[in-house]
């Protein structure tokens, strides 16, 4: 079943010389259950790509569908309600609300669209995050590692169409990034949740199912492991 299709998908900044295509007329989809990795080198587009994936760009022509949904021709407003229940995002530096308990910034998507969570849904992903103990600590009392435990429970918490992880490794060291990347191994095995990952780094992309290398704003491989 697909999950998501783009097509020919663009992202201009600058005009005449200046003018660049971060996202350059790409088009491609992904099956709903695939764990996939967007590799490529700093500059080469990927984050661009995932924030016009996630909703948070508008692009400046092309088309986003996710579950079948044409987002971009959404308003504004039903965009950010469809985004918070539709797409988790996971970030580099993790984006936890420092005031928030671990609990309550699990719980934040829900909260913000007046969603109730059962006291087994969160106590299942507190569970799997390894993170009962440390339910009612602040960010600041937490770990690396840790906090962005708390960033994928919030992502998962109230079962989005897709995950979008934006360099989830990249301000941790090896044995919290093996965690991580483990963590989002269980999620898409155990709930067949659809994950894009950004990376550069290829052995963590090798955790996935499939590559697609960007490069210049264009895919240049698109291969299944």
């Amino acid at each position: 079943m697909e999950i998501l299709k783009v097509e020919n998908l663009t992202k201009t900044y600058g005009k005449g010389e200046t003018k660049i295509n971060a996202v350059d007329h790409i088009s491609f989809t992904i099956e709903k259950g695939e764990f996939v990795a967007i590799v490529g080198a700093s500059g080469s587009g990927k984050s661009t790509l995932l924030h016009l994936l996630g909703g948070v760009d508008r692009p400046t022509s092309g088309k986003v569908f996710i579950d079948g949904k044409d987002i971009y021709a959404l308003n504004d407003d039903a965009l950010a309600i469809f985004r918070r229940r539709q797409i988790g995002i996971i970030y580099q530096f993790y984006n936890l609300i420092p005031i928030l308990n671990v609990t309550e910034n699990i719980l934040l998507p829900c909260d913000l669209d007046g969603a109730k969570v059962s006291n087994n849904r969160l106590s299942e992903v507190l569970d799997i995050l390894n993170l009962k103990n440390r339910k009612n600590h602040l960010p600041n009392e937490l770990s690396g590692g840790q906090q962005q435990r708390v960033s994928i429970g919030r992502a998962i918490i109230n079962n989005p169409a897709i995950v979008l992880a934006d360099e989830p490794t990249g301000n941790l060291d090896s044995k919290a990034s093996d965690e991580i990347v483990s963590l989002l191994k269980m999620s898409n095995k155990k709930y067949n949740q659809t994950i894009i990952m950004i990376t550069h780094d290829l052995e963590i992309a090798s955790s996935a199912d499939r590559i697609i290398t960007f490069d210049d704003g264009k895919i240049i491989k698109d291969e299944r492991i």
